[in-house]
């Protein structure tokens, strides 16, 4: 029985290393799986686990527990960026703004609160005091790639061996997940809400307010300015994007492209953005009911429709304007679906690898378009490896680079969580003037951010747990709790009341607003199960990347500026 012994004692053995994170990793997110009273800790649960193994001595040497704690990191941030990036900047339009100044003001209360907590409950004559309130602010917003940052940033601070905050984080983050969903209800009775009211309202806003969503109706040309004039110019003329997907002239069906003329009493197949229909029939003409599209006869067979998707990286990056699929192939762009939403075909478009475009044409054009375009959906099996560790390299150089600011005893660095983030946003948004192909799908990004996160965790619950007695059940354990508890539920009753009853928004995107600024998918899920909508999602979509960077760039400011004096 040796060799079994050897296997859980001997943490030299790669094996042992690597049964060590099996178990704690799997024990983690089983237990993480159990629900009481409906909500679950899901994958943090593996920090317990981790803390579990460190405390009875089931460990690993420290400098292999810290690199697969910081490439964890690295990795879980990376793609983190890489999910949020299209969306970051398109989060400040329209609505957007306000949206994110309130979630910018939550995460500032948070800081705010976890001071106040400091000065009144703690000693601050001991410089371990404030670090492990850094980690319990991160517990009680359940940030953990802000405790990843506030811990590189310690390293910084405290060469000689940082306090483990992750004993803070273990403390506040149960009552965090917790106090999230019951403050957000007590909005609702503070406000004297009426989910129901709420509801109907929402109804109301989509029957009054079209997005820009795609389209279609036949109208008949009727406007005599129109005659005589190309697509082209009447497009101008209208100052809006429309596409003109067939055409009946002289009782002869067709593909018009740019350069193709109108008559009074051609009938046309016009898509565009909903919102612009009204404008677009009052200047053509009305609406109509077109026989000659819906039947099957010889004029109109060669005609198809069809799903193309962009898998060509060539393709990266192009703009539909510039593709001159009119006037080169003989066939119309009518509607582009990104993650499964339908976009208007907009000359401006950039098309992304694993868009899906609607084509319409000839059969045999089409089938140009396809080719052109790559339309192999087996390419998108493959994750495009090369840009994700493109992406890292730069990323981490980019976050060494040091920045000597005034009063902070060391310089300023984004570090391996900041730097890979701001990277991974910029090349989620721009990465196609570089050739960078950052497509993924969402499983395969999902299954690399969660294996990055789940080896962070189980590292810093490891590391942990050999001080976690002495930390929490014979130090100031229950005071991380309830300070936790009290940096949790203050800025949400603050910004929740000030969301409602200053800027009037739905409650229901308040929901999904504070879940997006604690990135808290447990207080998403509730939200959603709430509300038959999609208020609560777009509430959280709009805030979530600006969060997850402020929550990740202010855990470093925190560390460097205050724990270092």
């Amino acid at each position: 029985m040796d060799w079994i012994i050897n296997l859980f004692t001997n943490t030299e053995s790669v094996a042992h290393i690597a049964l060590l994170y099996a178990i704690v990793i799997a024990v983690g997110v089983y237990l993480g799986k159990i629900k009481i009273g409906g909500i679950s800790l899901g994958v943090t649960f593996v920090l317990f686990a981790g803390i579990l193994a460190g405390h009875v001595g089931f460990t690993a040497p420290k400098d292999i527990l810290t690199f697969i704690q910081d490439f964890g990191l690295i990795l879980f941030v990376f793609m983190i960026g890489l999910q949020v990036g299209p969306g970051f900047f398109e989060s400040f339009k329209k609505g957007g703004v306000t949206l994110n100044l309130l979630s910018t003001a939550a995460i500032f209360l948070n800081v705010c609160v976890m001071f106040a907590c400091y000065y009144i409950f703690f000693d601050t004559s001991n410089p371990n005091n404030l670090p492990m309130m850094v980690g319990t602010l991160y517990g009680a917003v359940t940030n953990t790639p802000g405790l990843g940052a506030a811990n590189e940033a310690l390293l910084s601070v405290f060469p000689n061996g940082a306090p483990s905050i992750a004993n803070g984080y273990a403390c506040a983050y149960p009552l965090g997940v917790v106090g999230i969903i019951g403050a957000t209800i007590l909005i609702k009775y503070i406000c004297k809400v009426n989910t129901i009211e709420e509801e109907e309202k929402l109804n109301e806003e989509d029957a009054a307010n079209p997005h820009a969503k795609a389209h279609n109706m036949h109208l008949r040309v009727e406007n005599a300015y129109i005659a005589g004039r190309t697509l082209r110019q009447v497009c101008e003329f209208l100052n809006r994007d429309i596409v003109c997907s067939r055409l009946l002239h002289n009782g002869e069906v067709s593909i018009p492209t740019s350069k193709t003329t109108f008559e009074v009493g051609d009938e046309l197949l016009v898509v565009c953005a909903e919102a612009d229909a009204e404008a677009i029939k009052a200047f053509i003409g009305p609406e109509i009911e077109a026989e000659w599209d819906r039947s099957k006869d010889e004029k109109v067979e060669h005609f198809v429709s069809r799903r193309i998707i962009v898998t060509r990286p060539e393709m990266n990056g192009k703009t539909l304007g510039k593709m001159h699929f009119s006037s080169v192939y003989g066939v119309n762009v009518t509607r582009i679906s990104r993650q499964g939403m339908d976009i208007f075909a907009g000359r401006n478009h950039h098309f992304h690898v694993g868009d899906r475009i609607l084509v319409v044409g000839p059969e045999e054009n089409v089938n140009r378009v396809a080719e052109m375009m790559g339309n192999s959906v087996k390419r998108l099996d493959a994750p495009n490896i090369a840009t994700i560790f493109v992406g890292i390299m730069v990323g981490i150089i980019f976050g060494s680079l040091p920045f000597a600011v005034p009063g902070m005893p060391v310089p300023l660095k984004l570090g391996i969580a900041g730097g890979p983030l701001i990277i991974a946003i910029l090349i989620g948004r721009f990465g196609y003037h570089f050739k960078l192909v950052t497509y993924t799908t969402t499983s395969a990004n999902m299954m690399l951010r969660e294996i990055g996160l789940v080896l962070f965790l189980a590292s810093v619950g490891i590391k942990a747990g050999a001080g976690f007695w002495e930390t929490v059940v014979q130090g100031d354990g229950i005071k991380y709790v309830y300070t936790g508890f009290l940096i949790t539920i203050i800025p949400i009753l603050i910004i929740g009341t000030i969301a409602r009853l200053k800027f009037k928004f739905n409650y229901f995107t308040i929901m999904g607003m504070i879940a997006g600024t604690y990135t808290d998918p447990p207080a998403l899920a509730y939200a959603n199960a709430s509300c038959s909508k999609e208020a609560p999602a777009v509430g959280y979509s709009t805030v979530y990347p600006l969060s997850m960077f402020l929550r990740i760039f202010s855990a470093q400011i925190v560390v460097l500026f205050f724990c270092g004096g």
